[in-house]
C-alpha cells in the first residue's frame, strides 16, 4: 500500500527523533505521503508543538487557520531572496514548516540556503561594515496607505497592546497624526544557533533596501517619498546608509548558494529557521503553499 498521511504521522510521533534529524540536517522534506489540507492540523501539531502568530510580520499573507497563513502574497513574477523569517525581530520562530497545497504549475520553487554558508561566501569587508548591527524603520499605516497597516502587522486593533509588544521587544516608536506608526529597531546583522554554535548570517538588509526592490515604480516611489517614509527601510545601526553595492552582493548570494526545493502536491517542508534561509521564485499559475511556525 501507498504511504499515507497516518503514516506520515507516525513517523512523526517521536518528537525527539524528529529533534535531531532537523539539526542534523538542517532541512527535512515528506513526500509522497498524500497529505491533504484536512490533514494539515495533525502534522502541523507532531512537528510545530508550540504553534506561533505571525505578529510582526512584515510579509503580506493571509491567515487561513489557527496560526496557519499563506505563504508570501507578493506578485508571482517576483524571486523574493533569501531571509530567515523575522530576523529583523527581537524573537523568531526556531522552525517552520511548508506545505503545498498546490504547486504553481511552472516554477515556484522554494530556495534554501545554509545560512552559515551564506556568512562565509560574502565578502570580509563586508561583513566587517555590518559587524555593528542593522537598524529597521517601518511605517505601518492606520487603515488606508502603502504597505500593511499596524493593525494586520500586530494583529490586533488595540494601541495598547501594540505598545507591550514594543516595549517587549526593546523598540522605538511613534504614533503618527495621521493614525499610523512608525516603528525603529536596531538588531544585530549576525547570530549564533542555540544547539550547533553555528556562526550564521541573520538579517534582512537587503530586502528591506531601496537599492534591492527591484521594481521600477517602487524606486520611483522611495524618491517621491523619502527613504524615511517607505513601508520599510533600513540603515546601519548607527544611522549610516548601507552601499547599494551591499545589499546587491547578499542578494545575490545569498540565492546562488541556494537549493531549490521543486514542489510537489501534497509535500511537507521542515527547517531550522536560523540554521536555513529561504526564498522563493518567481511562478506561473494557481500557487498555494501554506506555512506554520513554532518556537
Amino acid at each position: 500500500m501507498p504511504p499515507t498521511a497516518a503514516g506520515l504521522a507516525d513517523h512523526l510521533s517521536d518528537a525527539k527523533a524528529i529533534d535531531n534529524l532537523l539539526i542534523e540536517n538542517k532541512a527535512l522534506i515528506f513526500r509522497g505521503f498524500g497529505v491533504t489540507d484536512s490533514d494539515l492540523e495533525q502534522v502541523m501539531k507532531l512537528l510545530l508543538p508550540n504553534r506561533l502568530a505571525y505578529v510582526h510580520g512584515n510579509s503580506p499573507r493571509t491567515k487561513v487557520g489557527d496560526n496557519v497563513y499563506t505563504s508570501t502574497e507578493y506578485p508571482a513574477d517576483f524571486t523574493i531572496s533569501m531571509h530567515n523569517e523575522l530576523s529583523y525581530a527581537r524573537s523568531w520562530p526556531s522552525r517552520l514548516m511548508f506545505f503545498a497545497a498546490q504547486p504553481a504549475a511552472a516554477g515556484g520553487a522554494t530556495p534554501l540556503v545554509d545560512a552559515a554558508l551564506w556568512l562565509e561566501k560574502l565578502d570580509r569587508e563586508l561583513v566587517d561594515a555590518f559587524a555593528g548591527g542593522v537598524r529597521y524603520t517601518q511605517n505601518l499605516h492606520g487603515g488606508a496607505g502603502l504597505g500593511k497597516s499596524w493593525q494586520e502587522t500586530f494583529e490586533t486593533t488595540s494601541r495598547t497592546d501594540v505598545e507591550s509588544f514594543l516595549t517587549a521587544s526593546e523598540a522605538a516608536w511613534e504614533w503618527k497624526k495621521d493614525g499610523g506608526l512608525r516603528v525603529r529597531h536596531s538588531r544585530p546583522a549576525t547570530t549564533v544557533h542555540p544547539v550547533t554554535g553555528h556562526h550564521v548570517w541573520f538579517n534582512q538588509s537587503d530586502q528591506w533596501h531601496i537599492a534591492a526592490l527591484g521594481d521600477e515604480t517602487a524606486r520611483t516611489m522611495a524618491e517621491i517619498l523619502g527613504e524615511d517614509e517607505m513601508p520599510q527601510s533600513v540603515s546601519f545601526a548607527n544611522g549610516d546608509p548601507i552601499p547599494d553595492e551591499y545589499v546587491l552582493q547578499i542578494r545575490d548570494r545569498g540565492l546562488e548558494y541556494a537549493v531549490d526545493v521543486e514542489w510537489e502536491q501534497g509535500d511537507v517542508l521542515l527547517f531550522d529557521n536560523v540554521l536555513v534561509a529561504h526564498g522563493r521564485r518567481s511562478f506561473q499559475g494557481a500557487r498555494r503553499i501554506l506555512v506554520g511556525m513554532s518556537d
